[in-house]
């Protein structure tokens, strides 16, 4: 049995290791996912809220990342500047980001344009049954 788990264990720390420093998994989870994903996931939307273009989120993503890496350097004493992971830092925030933001812009163009669009799930909307026909009669 314990034969069998070895290599299951070494692939966990080796994947483990691709996301965070010396073993370090609550503060990664705490730090990266918590606060930095939080932080991201609310920043998308309150640029979704504004109506802001989704490239801002970006910008907004890489600062964040920097802020989480240095939470990495205060808090849990790992390195500061390390290029591989603010990489990952930021790709995390980048991914909650475009979350909030997806999820904020469907709402809102479910609710702004009722009359056209409705909700198609959590990060989408699609065209109402009388406006898809109104489109298709126009195309011929």
């Amino acid at each position: 049995m314990d034969i069998l788990l070895v290599p299951v264990i070494i692939l966990l720390k080796i994947i483990g290791s691709l996301f965070f420093e010396n073993g370090r998994w609550l503060a990664f989870l705490i730090i990266t996912i918590i606060l930095g994903g939080g932080a991201s996931f609310l920043s998308g939307r309150a640029l979704a809220g504004t109506w802001r273009p989704v490239w801002l989120v970006i910008l907004a993503a890489f600062a964040l990342g920097g802020a989480v890496r240095f939470l990495h350097f205060a808090l849990a004493g790992n390195t500061l500047l390390s290029p591989y992971y603010y990489a990952v830092d930021s790709l995390l925030c980048l991914l909650f980001g475009l979350w909030g933001y997806r999820m904020t812009r469907a709402g809102q163009m479910a609710e702004q344009y009722r009359w056209i669009y409705g909700r198609a799930g959590l990060l989408n909307w699609s065209l109402k049954g009388s406006a898809r026909n109104a489109a298709a009669s126009k195309s011929g």
